[in-house]
């Protein structure tokens, strides 16, 4: 046996329907597209959905949806680390997530300036508002981002 005696097995190969050939033909006139409507005539784009708001247009304003850029981060207030912190110590995430003001392993620290703050400490996180570092500064403490 060679190639060229190889065939198709019995019914796997039926020849190409040619729509739009006469009545006779049976797909004939309307070529299967049915009378009238957006599918009977020209190229509908695709996600076209006649008219009414896309899918990729309505879900951003959709209940759930979340930005995959989107940073959520564990908040810390400075009045909370008066509590737990002595004069002069050094703050990181790692201490915050051992003394439980942080819980989530793997997110991103922010500090904000919810409370009042008088130990001098020095803090590092991922970010911090404006005015947790401007009261951490009057206290003689230093902050330092990620970012910076």
């Amino acid at each position: 046996m060679k190639i060229h005696h190889l065939k198709p097995a019995p019914g796997a190969h039926r020849p190409k329907t040619r729509k739009g050939r006469g009545e006779a033909a049976g797909k004939g006139k309307t070529a299967g597209r049915g009378t009238k409507g957006t599918g009977a005539r020209g190229n509908v784009p695709a996600g076209f959905e006649g008219g009414q708001m896309p899918l990729q247009r309505r879900l951003p304003k959709e209940p759930g949806f979340t930005p995959r850029n989107r940073v959520e981060y564990q908040t810390v207030n400075v009045g909370r680390l008066e509590a737990s912190f002595a004069d002069g110590d050094e703050v990181d995430p790692d201490v915050l997530r051992e003394r439980g003001l942080v819980r989530r392993g793997s997110a991103p620290v922010k500090l904000l300036g919810d409370g009042e703050l008088t130990a001098a400490l020095s803090i590092t996180v991922d970010a911090a508002s404006g005015s947790a570092v401007a009261k951490v500064e009057a206290a003689g403490g230093s902050v330092t981002t990620a970012n910076s």
